[in-house]
């Protein structure tokens, strides 16, 4: 059978409700619960801080790193554990160096979701902030880029899609106007997972930050930070400790390797096993294969909302320059008004923002169905 035609819901936890707000947290697959019990199961029997254990746990680890530089392509001491991608957005902002006079560029100032806008902004204490002008998708013309960029810029940070409207930005086109100028970093909270294949080569970006618990399907409290060995040394770790680093004879503090250089303390190591099951499930089933079938499915949204009367779609019409999040109102309707009045009849949505707009945001999955599709296309029509 044709795995984007497949109907692959038997694979996670049964339930009558229909979830769609895979862009904010996702389903296990059922194998990746198991494989987290299996772990704490074994962890324990062996003794959590035996000589036993240590091998057990640090095999774990290497799996999840080779396992996630498969999805984006590159080595897997690149990859750094981390907790969110809230993280790994601070690992950038916090541990650059700047000068007085120095400039970053953003985009869309308040268009951006908080996690990847925050951070940026409390430095305008001490540098200045470039907002990129866009349009109402989130878009914005590369030609505007280059001429922000100059000298003093420091640092331009992109989300590679956007949370509100899908909207997937062209990063491959700005790494290669960056490169070998300016420091490149994307949030790819939303683009690793469930836009197929990624080569972080290709885009060009020094750092890139996402979680496992959206389109990876993963648990929550497990995040990834790519950092391009070459561009390890521009950070500065701002936490430290005996995993991190090592001191000298002479009470000297020396950074070790990556990707030991930005993890310190204990990790989130059932959570991290849970992850490399999910990123295994995705492998077999393909990434671009995902690609496509999310496609499909928001095509379908996003045509029948489309016949609805009063419906307002949000977001690009064309399905090759976005997601599967759909984003939309209904008018007369208040947009929390409408996830509520779903959610009672077991269909799960979201509310989020464009700019000072509330909308109505879906999101489905690989794992989602078309019947399930139409069956909420029903529900909002009797609203």
């Amino acid at each position: 059978m044709n795995l984007v035609s497949k109907d692959i819901s038997d694979d996670f936890p049964t339930s009558e409700k229909i979830y769609l707000n895979n862009a904010s947290v996702s389903l296990m697959p059922t194998q990746s619960i198991k494989a987290m019990k299996e772990f704490l199961t074994t962890y324990n029997s062996i003794g959590p801080d035996s000589k036993e254990s240590e091998p057990f746990v640090n095999d774990k680890l290497q799996n999840v790193r080779k396992t996630i530089a498969k999805i984006i392509s590159c080595q897997p001491d690149e990859v750094v554990l981390t907790q969110s991608t809230t993280d790994g957005i601070n690992f950038v902002a916090n541990g650059l160096s700047f000068g007085d006079d120095s400039n970053m560029i953003i985009r869309g100032m308040t268009h951006e979701h908080h996690s990847n806008f925050y951070p940026w902004i409390k430095l305008q204490e001490k540098i200045s902030i470039q907002n990129l002008l866009i349009d109402d998708d989130g878009f914005f013309k590369l030609d505007d880029l280059e001429s922000l960029v100059n000298d003093k810029t420091k640092l331009v940070a992109l989300s590679h899609v956007l949370y509100n409207t899908g909207a997937i930005i062209p990063v491959e086109e700005i790494g290669k106007i960056l490169e070998d100028k300016v420091p490149f970093f994307i949030d790819s909270a939303q683009s690793i997972g469930c836009i197929g294949d990624i080569d972080v080569s290709k885009i060009k970006c020094d750092f890139m930050s996402f979680n496992g618990s959206k389109w990876l399907c993963g648990p929550m409290g497990t995040g990834l930070f790519y950092c391009k060995k070459s561009s390890s040394n521009l950070l500065e770790p701002k936490t430290i400790g005996g995993e991190s680093a090592i001191i000298s004879d002479d009470s000297k503090l020396t950074y070790k390797e990556l990707p030991d250089k930005f993890q310190t303390g204990f990790r989130n190591y059932v959570g991290i096993v849970g992850l490399e099951s999910s990123a295994n499930y995705l492998l077999k089933f393909g990434m671009n294969n995902i690609r496509e079938k999310n496609q499909n499915l928001s095509n379908l949204f996003r045509e029948e909302l489309s016949k609805i009367p009063n419906v307002i779609l949000y977001g690009p019409e064309n399905p090759n320059v976005r997601t599967s999040i759909v984003s939309f109102n209904i008018k007369g309707f208040d947009s929390q008004q409408v996830v509520d009045k779903l959610e009672k009849q077991n269909i799960i949505l979201a509310v989020r923002e464009i700019m000072e707009q509330k909308i109505v945001r879906v999101s489905p999955h690989f794992f989602n169905t078309e019947s399930q599709i139409l069956d909420v296309i029903d529900a909002i029509k009797k609203l």
